[in-house]
């Protein structure tokens, strides 16, 4: 009897077992994650699907025994996940539905109350102790008293300090002490973090290695006195001049604090390497009133050991020509910029006007600060020109005009990306002046403006302002040049308009665009890219005209494409004036910012 009831359950058993199990082999289908905020608790969510297992093997089949370990694990996974957060004490469940060989995995999710930081020991020891800035970055520190305790805002703030303290030259700082104690059931974080700033070192030697130019080229660059204080601010200065006169191809900046613990004093090696000395670009082009055309240049990075440039330029269309050259001297003792000597011609030849000029231009450009540069110069001016009579040029006479004038131009940009500016401010002024019978033919005094703000709207938006002011003070504004007027209309004055066409013009049925003595335009621009993605659409609104006495505003919408290319933004605009409801709509595209 008792084999009997053996074999009885010994079959009973085999026969069980071979019955799948609830979570026998199958395919997790999809995971899905509830209890969250998709908006506010973004990050948090990212970092759960990073951490899940589970989330790896989607769409892949599983044995009973890994799946079983991936559903186990889950739970820990997803606790580990919210902890970076300030979650420690989160409530979690894991729910695995089946159909089939296919499941579905649920994890909800209640965060729970985050751990707050109850205790802060957050200080600098040393000399540091008195640096203004080391001790607004201490103000700065977060999370603070009562704050939830976030890792990565944690993370941030210490290394923001610790860097700082590099960056005035304390480079002999280290940690006292750096802990965090979280206390679980009580939801309690404590911090104990402070530094030893050791010595603050100043700027020693700084030594320029390279085999070309002169030796002593170089040193006005160095605008600080060797023995002041160490701040790595000045050495991005020095790598900034140091790049904006295109000789190098590399640039290596290198502190040697190694070779100051004697003296305080760390010396600085700028190791350079020439680039290649002559550039040569050719090219073709077309305009809508210039017709096609072909471009070349050659530049000459380095004429000699003294660091001079020349630079020659030629575009050669159908309707319009122009040549330009170009000779600079470095002027690095005052104000850190060039001495210039411009020569140039031009010539257009379109259905309405026949014009041609020559300038000579000498000019001293210098750096007053990081953001504002300023160029004066004197110019020489001589151009004709005249204006086609609706038959041809048959009869029209031609008008000159020789100007001398000196003139002074402002360039200010301080925005927070040069490529892709999303903040921040700049502009430019200029203003020239001619006294007839001092080498001009006429007396004319004028002023121009330009001004743009970017204001950042959420994360990828952006707005933008402009604003161009310009007026000229003459007794006869038709004996100011053409090239010395003021028009309106066109892809960076008044989209909606074709260029030039806003403004004063010659008496119908040509109606050509003459050119005034004042200019007004203003515009705003609003920017849309989408999340994670180079493309963005744009749409805008200009308004302005150029005009003698009354001003009579002409006003243009439209709509846009942008694309934040390798090289800068490409714009293409589509655009109707408002004031012409039957005109065509007007086709722009541009490339690169527009500071």
């Amino acid at each position: 009897m008792q084999p009997y009831r053996f074999v009885v359950l010994l079959s009973a058993l085999v026969l069980s077992g071979l019955s799948l199990p609830p979570w026998a082999g199958g395919t997790i289908e999809k995971v899905n994650i509830q209890g969250l905020d998709k908006d506010d608790d973004a990050e948090i969510i990212e970092n759960i699907e990073v951490s899940l297992s589970l989330y790896q093997v989607i769409g892949k089949a599983q044995g009973e025994s890994r799946l079983e370990y991936l559903l186990g694990q889950a739970e820990r996974q997803t606790r580990q996940a919210l902890e970076p957060f300030g979650y420690y004490n989160p409530v979690i469940q894991v729910q695995p539905q089946r159909t089939d060989d296919r499941v579905q995995v649920q994890i909800q999710v209640d965060k729970g109350e985050p751990v707050r930081v109850r205790r802060e020991n957050i200080a600098i020891e040393g000399p540091g102790s008195d640096d203004l800035y080391l001790q607004r970055d201490l103000q700065a520190f977060a999370p603070r008293r009562g704050q939830p305790f976030d890792h990565s805002t944690y993370e941030a703030s210490k290394v923001t300090i610790t860097r700082r303290l590099t960056e005035r030259g304390y480079f002999d700082a280290d940690f006292l002490q750096r802990q965090v104690s979280v206390t679980r059931a009580e939801n309690a974080a404590d911090i104990d973090l402070s530094w030893d700033s050791g010595l603050r070192y100043n700027i020693g030697e700084v030594r320029f290695h390279q085999d070309y130019f002169r030796d002593d080229l170089f040193a006005p660059l160095v605008y600080w006195e060797q023995g002041s204080y160490w701040h790595e601010g000045k050495l991005d200065r020095l790598r900034e001049s140091l790049t904006k006169l295109d000789y190098f191809s590399v640039i290596d900046i290198q502190p040697r604090p190694e070779q100051g613990w004697d003296s305080g004093e760390v010396p600085v090696d700028v190791t350079l390497t020439l680039a290649k000395r002559t550039i040569y670009t050719a090219g073709v082009s077309y305009g809508s009133e210039s017709g096609a055309g072909v471009r070349g240049g050659i530049e000459r990075r380095y004429v000699n050991r003294r660091g001079h440039k020349l630079n020659t330029q030629l575009d050669y269309a159908q309707k319009r020509k122009s040549f330009l050259t170009s000779y600079r001297v470095p002027a690095f003792r005052w104000l850190d910029g060039w001495y210039a000597v411009t020569a140039s011609a031009y010539d257009e030849q379109t259905d309405y006007i026949d014009l041609r000029n020559y300038k000579l231009i000498a000019s001293r450009s210098g750096e007053v600060s990081e953001n504002l540069t300023v160029v004066a110069s004197l110019n020489a001016l001589h151009e004709r020109w005249r204006y086609s009579s609706g038959a041809g040029y048959d009869g029209a006479q031609y008008e000159s005009a020789n100007l001398f004038y000196p003139q002074l131009t402002a360039d200010y940009v301080a925005v927070d990306d040069r490529l892709f500016p999303r903040r921040g401010y700049s502009g430019s002024a200029s203003v020239r002046a001619g006294i007839g019978g001092a080498g001009s033919d006429t007396s004319f005094l004028q002023a121009h403006a330009v001004a743009r703000a970017y204001l950042p709207v959420g994360n990828n938006n952006r707005l933008i302002a402009r604003v161009e002011a310009g007026s000229t003070w003459t007794s006869d504004v038709l004996a100011i040049p053409p090239s010395l007027r003021y028009f309106a209309g066109g892809d960076r004055s008044i989209r909606g308009y074709a260029f030039r066409e806003v403004g004063p013009r010659t008496p119908a049925p040509d109606r050509y665009a003459l050119g005034a003595k004042n200019v007004l335009v203003a515009s705003a621009e609003y920017e849309h890219y989408f999340a994670g993605s180079p493309w963005g659409v744009a749409a805008f609104v200009d308004t302005g005209s150029a005009f003698d006495n009354t001003i009579a505003l002409k006003t243009g919408i439209g709509l846009g494409l942008r694309w934040k290319s390798p090289v800068g933004p490409v714009r293409v605009d589509v655009a109707h004036g408002l004031d012409t409801p039957d005109s065509s709509f007007q086709l722009y595209l541009n490339i690169g910012a527009d500071l």
